[in-house]
């Protein structure tokens, strides 16, 4: 007979601890460790094996699988099938994540729509909403979902049942935090039932080929809540962003087996759920001011798509003794280490001023070409001197000052030139492209080009601070 004992796991590594401590063992991440019970052996300690493990696989040749039981079926959603690489893979489990509110529901229910009305067989586990609920979002949302499947159950011996009278192709299980398994010696939403739960899921898909779609919630910080091993045992990872009380929605893969992550699908919430939109620059511009002082475009690409973000910077007088530095969009380390190179290689001092910069409608940029753009969008605030209108910004900027190329600069450019603007500055060691381009090879030549020179109060008190700290430093 087995018999039950208490272990303390950690939900970021999966390592256990026969205590609780406040720092893990194995990842050294804090607060991570969740007291948990499982199962052991007499006489052993031995942990028992998973719920739902079958036999051995057999080994196979690679070259006697046959592809096409891999291709992905389209979801009849373009935005969610960019992202998934095509569609979702037979056999494949998928986790969406997201804030409450923000439309995972409604993007899942669009899908499982046009999938039956292709012909596929689609049940949904609605953990969270009862039927009644969820037909009246979809006669809100004017979608066909006469085809679709449901059950109200949080059991999974029930949910299994339910599979086993459908036989869908598709399932999606909304949400996995809300199911259990009365095996399972723990509280509903525990680690322990939501690892559970999830592993027996993912068994079944790969055993039976069926496609799982797994919904998740997300902790205060954006991070898919429950034991971090749950990213680990599915094959794709998914999270919804935006704003509730604005109607863009950004779809971003952080894993997928099965293609690129870097992908980006860009929806709009209306009254007729979530609609993709193809022109995605054009919507984060179209309520761009012109001849405004801290603005900087900049065409970022996200996987295979050109994306134009408009950069903002705003620069006031601290109240506080120590300024502040607010980032949203990118990173703001990175925007701390740019206003230090700005200081140093171009004369350009915000110290006593707090600097505010952040990408506009809600977009997210993580790669370093956005640099140059973020510079002069902090330039252009403090000497309240626009950039002009035509132009957008690509670089690179090292700690020397320096300017350094981007990657795939004529395809972010050819998409420039497609929304009208003339011109583009970039580094001097930037290939040759449609758009005409104006070159830098350095951050304080880029600043004097499309900026101005520095008033030479500026400059001077800079080069005195400069003067005073080498003296300070050899002394």
């Amino acid at each position: 007979m087995s018999r039950s004992r208490v272990v303390h796991r950690c939900q970021a590594c999966g390592a256990t601890s026969s205590r609780w401590s406040g720092r893990c063992p194995g990842c050294a991440e804090w607060n991570t460790l969740v007291e948990e019970i499982v199962l052991s052996q007499p006489g052993t300690g031995a942990t028992a094996p998973a719920v739902g493990a079958g036999p051995a696989a057999a080994p196979v040749l690679l070259g006697d699988i046959d592809g096409w039981d891999s291709r992905p079926r389209p979801t009849g959603v373009g935005e969610f099938d960019r992202v998934l690489g095509g569609g979702l893979v037979p056999g494949s489990v998928t986790l969406v994540g997201g804030e409450p509110g923000i439309g995972k529901s409604t993007l899942l229910l669009q899908a499982l729509a046009a999938l039956s009305g292709d012909g596929a067989r689609a049940l949904l586990v609605s953990a969270e909403e009862s039927p009644h609920q969820v037909k009246r979002r979809a006669e809100r949302l004017g979608v066909s979902a006469e085809g679709v499947w449901i059950v109200a159950e949080t059991s999974m011996p029930a949910i299994r049942t339910a599979i086993d009278k459908i036989g869908p192709d598709i399932l999606v299980v909304d949400s996995i935090q809300t199911v259990w398994d009365p095996e399972l010696e723990s509280a509903p939403g525990s680690v322990t039932q939501v690892r559970g739960c999830a592993h027996q899921l993912v068994t079944l898909a790969k055993g039976t080929g069926l496609t799982t779609v797994l919904v998740g919630h997300v902790t205060k910080d954006g991070s898919l809540a429950g034991p971090r091993v749950l990213e680990h045992v599915v094959d794709t990872v998914a999270t919804f962003e935006g704003e509730r009380h604005h109607s863009l929605r950004l779809l971003r893969a952080s894993k997928h087996r099965f293609g690129p992550t870097g992908e980006l699908g860009v929806f709009e919430m209306t009254d007729a759920g979530l609609v993709g939109v193809h022109d995605a620059s054009g919507m984060f511009l179209a309520d761009r001011r012109m001849a405004t002082a801290g603005s900087a475009v900049f065409p970022a690409v996200e996987g295979r798509r050109p994306l134009l973000v408009e950069l903002q910077a705003l620069v006031v007088p601290s109240s506080f003794g120590t300024p502040r530095r607010s980032a949203s969009g990118f990173d703001a380390g990175r925007l701390a280490l740019l206003i230090a190179v700005l200081h140093r290689h171009a004369h350009i001092s915000v110290q006593g001023f707090d600097v505010y910069a952040s990408a506009a409608g809600g977009a997210r940029i993580s790669e370093p070409g956005a640099d140059l753009a973020v510079c002069l969008a902090i330039a252009s605030a403090t000497l309240d001197r626009p950039l002009p209108d035509d132009l957008v910004v690509i670089g690179e900027v090292g700690l020397a000052g320096e300017l350094r190329q981007v990657g795939q600069t004529p395809r972010r450019l050819d998409e420039a030139a497609r929304l009208g603007f003339a011109r583009a500055l970039v580094p001097v060691s930037s290939p040759e492209a449609a758009l005409p381009t104006v070159t830098a090879g350095s951050l304080a030549e880029a600043v004097g080009l499309v900026v101005g020179v520095p008033p030479p109060a500026a400059a001077s008190s800079a080069a005195t601070n400069n003067t005073a700290a080498g003296r300070r430093c050899t002394e």
